[in-house]
């Protein structure tokens, strides 16, 4: 069982892995140093425990220690129990949601482990938005997408506003990161996935002909600015464009990946 510790000094060095949670570089920095993560709100941090993550520990206000109580019974991490304005003065935002838990990172797994018995995957190269990597592992896990690979460069998934804006789906769609960039789609149809970039190149035709039909589809999107580089969108087996009205040429990536998914899990 958690061992409930209330902590009223806000720079209490045992509060360490929650502070100053609003500069990322910071955070990048110590989590990667410490093999850690955060997980915010009860049914985020109760998804990350029963996806075989090991609390380090937990932050919580009095009144959400009930809705946890399982967790915490089942768990030997500390429970930092704090008014609601400390946790603020520690983690630099209100946290609504009332609980946090820091969480150890698991190694990742190989892309062979990943894409094992996968028909539909999505593929990201550089989005480097960590709210749009969350949004976009929820699609994945809401329309049915067996994995998602991500380039070298992109968000981290694990990262406290991914977790938080995938409302834990980071936890229930296998994913991973690509071990190279520049014939990672090759790579794919190697493997008998059909690449399908999401792209406004002159081929592109309808997403809905390009998955047409298709068993194993791996549909791919670029970063938030630029979209595919050129590498990628060459290397595709297939070029796609969703159909826009009213002068729009783009989606958010978030946006597009949501309505793409859509119509290849249809496919």
């Amino acid at each position: 069982m958690a061992e409930l510790v209330r902590v009223d000094d806000p720079a209490d060095p045992r509060l360490g892995d929650y502070r100053d949670l609003r500069d990322v570089e910071l955070r990048k920095h110590l989590e990667a140093e410490h093999g850690l993560f955060l997980a915010e709100g009860e049914k985020v941090v109760r998804r990350a425990v029963e996806a075989g993550h090991r609390p380090r520990s937990f932050l919580m206000a009095e009144r959400w220690l009930a809705g946890l109580a399982d967790v915490l019974d089942a768990s030997d991490a500390p429970c930092f129990v704090v008014s609601e304005a400390l946790a603020e003065q520690v983690t630099g935002f209100h946290v609504h949601r009332g609980a946090l838990a820091s969480l150890e990172r698991t190694p990742l797994p190989s892309v062979d482990e990943v894409l094992a018995g996968a028909r539909s995957v999505l593929v990201l190269e550089d989005v480097v938005d960590h709210t749009n990597v969350g949004a976009i592992l929820r699609c994945a896990a809401a329309l049915g997408f067996d994995a998602v690979l991500l380039s070298p460069r992109c968000a981290d998934p694990l990262y406290r506003r991914a977790v938080k804006v995938a409302m834990g789906a980071v936890f229930s769609v296998p994913w991973t990161r690509l071990p190279e960039w520049y014939d990672a789609l090759p790579d794919l149809s190697q493997r008998g996935f059909t690449t399908v970039a999401l792209t406004l190149a002159a081929d592109a035709v309808p997403v809905e002909e390009a998955v047409a039909g298709l068993d194993r589809v791996a549909l791919v999107l670029g970063s938030e600015g630029h979209g595919l580089s050129a590498r990628w969108q060459a290397a595709a087996d297939r070029r796609a464009i969703i159909p826009m009205h009213g002068g729009v040429d783009s989606l958010n990536v978030a946006a597009a990946a949501a309505v793409a998914c859509y119509v290849t899990a249809r496919r």
